[in-house]
């Protein structure tokens, strides 16, 4: 682990991004983000915020107008849904900001009752908003941690997160998630990983040379 990230380090640096206190906006966002690149999700969460005063105004809007706001980001009738149901779920606690002093087990435990809410999403929330000790897991984080042999592979979703909150050191939380989904778009890519152009190729044993 310690090798690893001092080679990550030196080609993506540090991430130097404050927990940003926005626990519904980040759930939102991370929504919005299924099946799609992170320009058209920033444009799909533009468009709510332009479109609507509020959170609770989003709740509360035909859903025909929601899914308008959000359609650059794609499969925007599902999302539209998904989003208002979570409001509703949420009723009138759209602040969450009890979320930055509760146990940790109790705020994810709640997050992932929400409808369609996994562990994913709510280590995203707990993590950039109040830089809670949680590692998201996403489809690049995955699949370069499982080919470092950190992971098994085919786990569920939620082994996947606790092992990799076990491996993580404490406050490297975001170090980590952030350089692993660099280094899984831009070399260790699903289909072609570029082995030979890795930073990782000599202790990988997934490594193709």
């Amino acid at each position: 682990m310690r090798t690893v990230r001092e080679r990550l380090r030196k080609v993506y640096g540090v991430p130097g991004w404050p927990p940003h206190e926005r626990p519904l906006d980040e759930l939102v966002l991370t929504v919005l983000s299924q099946s799609t690149n992170d320009r058209n999700r920033d444009a799909a969460f533009a468009g709510l915020r332009e479109r609507f005063d509020g959170w609770a105004a989003v709740r509360d809007a035909p859903v025909e107008d929601v899914e308008a706001a959000i359609r650059p980001g794609g499969i925007s009738q599902v999302k539209s849904r998904r989003i208002q149901q979570i409001l509703r779920a949420l009723d009138d606690d759209l602040d969450l900001g009890w979320l930055r002093d509760a146990p940790l087990e109790e705020a994810r435990d709640f997050l992932c009752a929400l409808p369609g809410v996994g562990r994913k999403t709510a280590a995203c929330v707990l993590l950039f908003s109040y830089g809670r000790r949680d590692v998201p897991v996403d489809t690049h984080v995955g699949r370069v941690a499982t080919r470092l042999g950190w992971l098994r592979p085919g786990a569920a979703s939620p082994e996947l997160h606790d092992e990799m909150v076990a491996l993580t050191p404490p406050g490297a939380e975001l170090e980590l998630h952030v350089n692993l989904l660099r280094h899984g778009r831009r070399t260790c890519h699903a289909r072609v990983p570029r082995c030979r152009e890795c930073t990782l190729r000599r202790i990988c044993p997934s490594a193709r040379l």
